[in-house]
Formats: C-alpha cells, structure tokens, sequence
C-alpha cells in the first residue's frame, strides 16, 4: 500500500531526493518549502499525490501547527514524518550572536520539535506512524567551528531517543538518520557563517576554506541515500540510528571505540563514588 509522506525542505538535497524516491514508487508526498515560488513545480512531479506546503522551521508554533493540519487535510493521513530542514552555522561558540545560536537551534531543533508534536495526536489515534529525524554525523562527534550545529543534532538526537522509548508501545516508530558527506547544497549556500570573527579562532576560517573546495566533491550520493531511508522505514524493525555513508560509519565507529577507551581509562575513579559501606537496615 502507498505510504504518505510528509517531508520538509524538499527544494533540493537529501529532502528532495527522497520525495522524488517515494514519488516514483506510488506514494504520496506532503512537502514543505520555504519558497513559495517553488510550490507549483514540486506538485508537477506527480500531480495529485505531490503537494507542497510553504513552510519555514523557525514558524511559530500555531503556524506549523495549522500547516500539519492541511498536510492530513491534503494527504487524507500521514504515515510517515521526515524532518529534513535545516542549515549549518559555521563559527567557534564564542563568536556566535545570539540571534544566530537562536535561529539555528530554532531551525534544527524546536521545528523539527513542533512539527512532531503537532502530528502526535493523528498518529497516536492511528496507532502507527514513523517520525525520521535527519540529523548528522555532527550529531554523534563534536567538531571546532561548528559547536552550535552539534548542539542542534545532538539535543534532536537525544528528544528522538526519548520519543522512541514513549512512541513503540503506541505503535509508533521512530529513526535517527546520520548523514555524512553527500552532493547537497548544505556546504554550499546551506552552510552560514558567523558575522563576528574573533582572531583566536582564525582555524574556523581554514574549515571554512576546506568545506568550500570539498563542496561538490562529496562521495554521498543523495538518491542512494533517499533508497537507504526508505528501507528503513520499511524494515520489519527499523533501527534507531542509521549512519549514511561509508564516512558517518567509520566516525561513529569511531566515536564509540574513544568513548570505551575513556571509560576503561576512567573506571577506576567512575565506581569510587558511591558509599563505603551500604547503609544500615
């Protein structure tokens, strides 16, 4: 049976893509664009099962609500939710402003938040559904320059795991997706810059330098990874957390085998904490 989708920040990238994936399979599609200008030609992809939205993250809440609404509304229900949106501010945590750090924990984080508590009610009176959540191998490792994009991945990160844990005895699943590199715009015009530039952190702008000769050259393909997203929706058991490409494998590989190094190393001080001796009954 076809599925219905609604996928945000379908204007290009991995959203786009996996629209077009679930499109050519029969599905229906609900997807979000922040250019109302886009609107016509993404229902031209297949009309009457593709319908666009406009719609920005940072919205307020009774307006990503009221859009939700039309999307069931337009699709007749909706079983799966992908919360694609979203952008990377590049700059140390100390040169940030603070309309920027709001701005990208407002689009990466309380959107995709929103979003999901808007549709819960529907999907619980389903008692079915897949919340996907596209986070990042930023979501997993921590990198210099890009602190507050990893706070934004690690907090979705973290809520998806809870809403796991409250969502399966509903019936209800939900996938973390963490994408490495792939031929997006994200380290083009989706990658932003943090106005204020301290010295102290000159290495931001040679990251900067190297995400723009990389840009293009990234060995994830996003109608491949679009094919892997939809396998896990479609899994008998889809997993939690699902890395994409051979680089997001190898870092959270990685990132598990330092965090067991620094347990083993630290153990010893870790048990010592509790009481000497149990306290009396």
């Amino acid at each position: 049976m076809a599925r219905h989708w609604l996928i945000t920040g379908v204007s290009g990238g991995l959203g786009r893509a996996l629209a077009e994936e679930v499109l050519g399979r029969g599905d229906v599609v609900v997807g979000t664009l922040r250019d109302e200008r886009s609107l016509a030609a993404f229902e031209q992809l297949a009309p009457g099962r593709a319908f666009a939205l406009p719609l920005d993250a940072t919205d307020a809440p009774e307006v990503i609500a009221e859009r939700v609404a039309q999307a069931v509304r337009l699709a007749g229900h909706i079983d799966v939710l992908v919360n694609n949106a979203g952008y990377g501010l590049l700059g140390a945590v100390e040169e940030a402003g603070e309309d920027e750090l709001r701005h990208q924990m407002d689009t990466n984080f309380f959107g995709p938040l929103r979003l999901i508590r808007a549709l819960l009610p529907h999907l619980r009176a389903r008692g079915t559904g897949h919340l996907v959540n596209i986070s990042s191998i930023a979501g997993v490792r921590g990198q210099a320059g890009l602190g507050l994009y990893n706070a934004s991945k690690f907090a979705l990160e973290g809520l998806s795991e809870a809403l796991m844990h409250e969502l399966k005895p509903l019936g209800i699943a939900v996938t973390i997706i963490e994408p490495g590199g792939f031929r997006t715009n994200w380290m083009g015009k989706g990658l932003r810059r943090a106005e204020h530039r301290l010295p102290a952190y000159s290495s931001v702008d040679d990251l900067a330098a190297t995400m723009r000769r990389f840009d293009g050259r990234q060995p994830g393909d996003p109608a491949r990874g679009a094919a892997a997203i939809v396998a896990a929706v479609e899994a008998a058991e889809p997993p939690l957390r699902l890395p994409l490409g051979a680089d997001a494998h190898q870092a959270v590989r990685g990132k598990l085998a330092e965090v067991g190094r620094e347990l083993d190393t630290w153990e010893h001080v870790s048990v010592s904490t509790g009481f000497e001796s149990p306290v009396a009954g």
